[in-house]
């Protein structure tokens, strides 16, 4: 977990606006393993420790369902503790019902399904740190089959059933769909501070800081250009970027005002948007 401490710049919740918040309370404490923390007529709290908050969910007045080949997310990833957690979750999937992807990407191992309101959602363990590639271009990023049977044997001898998320569960990272790479990537970098660690094919790029493999994505896949969705959309309402310290998070909003991003401080919070119209919670840890 240290690529998501000091001195890393990472993702560290998100809020999502759904059509049926029952259904989808429902959806990520039965299938994903979230605790609920709080929960009202129009929004709930989950976690995976009982104290903080990981995903916060509502359901607007006049919400509707998200147009397709929009911007927006294409997928948040939670990021278990182990191998061992993944095996259990992807038995626990199967048992469920639920169809999923799945992907070994050489820095980690994946499995992708989505929810209720066609959020991606990507559940993974990282391989070990030490093995992973770093050239002068970035960190060596693949997608190759995952291998089930070796996954599977590391749930142990016990064969230990899900019993939700693990406490130790975090965001990972998120990917999300941008209209316009270079300027996407000129946000995240020149403003937010990330640095560029892989690029696919001209339509994607992977951001990080601490050399950790990936905590920002960014994708054209809807197209170049691709529209925002309308306000009210289910999906994406915000997710939130975490500073080491409060200078930090200063000197970045001061960077993000000068490239002429939207920028509005909230008492020692800074709310912003990145050029696709992805709405971002700047704040400092501790």
């Amino acid at each position: 977990m240290r690529f998501h401490q000091p001195p890393a710049i990472y993702a560290g919740s998100l809020q999502l606006k759904t059509t049926d918040l029952a259904r989808s309370v429902h959806f990520y404490r039965d299938v994903v393993g979230f605790q609920i923390l709080e929960q009202g007529s129009n929004g709930a709290k989950l976690s995976a420790d009982r104290k903080t908050p990981i995903l916060s969910l509502i359901q607007p007045v006049d919400v509707m369902p998200r147009p397709s080949e929009t911007t927006g997310l294409y997928h948040f990833a939670l990021l278990l503790p182990d191998r061992s957690a993944l095996a259990r979750f992807v038995t626990h999937l199967a048992n469920q019902g639920i169809r999923f992807g799945a992907s070994h990407h050489l820095v980690s191992e994946a499995i992708y399904f989505s929810d209720p309101d066609g959020n991606g959602i990507e559940v993974y363990a990282d391989t070990v740190p030490a093995t992973w590639d770093w050239r002068e271009s970035g960190v060596a990023m693949d997608t190759i089959p995952l291998d089930f049977d070796d996954l599977l044997q590391a749930a142990g001898p016990d064969k230990q059933v899900w019993k939700g998320l693990p406490q130790s569960t975090i965001l990972g990272h998120i990917h999300l769909q941008v209209s316009h790479l270079p300027v996407a990537e000129a946000f995240y970098t020149a403003g937010l501070g990330f640095e560029v660690v892989a690029r696919y094919r001209g339509s994607a790029l992977f951001l990080s800081s601490a050399k950790y493999h990936h905590h920002i994505a960014l994708n054209t896949w809807n197209g170049v250009g691709a529209p925002r969705p309308p306000k009210n959309s289910a999906g994406l309402d915000y997710f939130t970027i975490v500073f080491p310290d409060g200078q930090r998070l200063e000197e970045a909003a001061g960077r993000l005002g000068t490239l002429g991003a939207p920028v509005t401080k909230e008492g020692s919070l800074f709310m912003t948007e990145d050029p696709a119209g992805n709405a971002i919670l700047l704040t400092a840890g501790g």
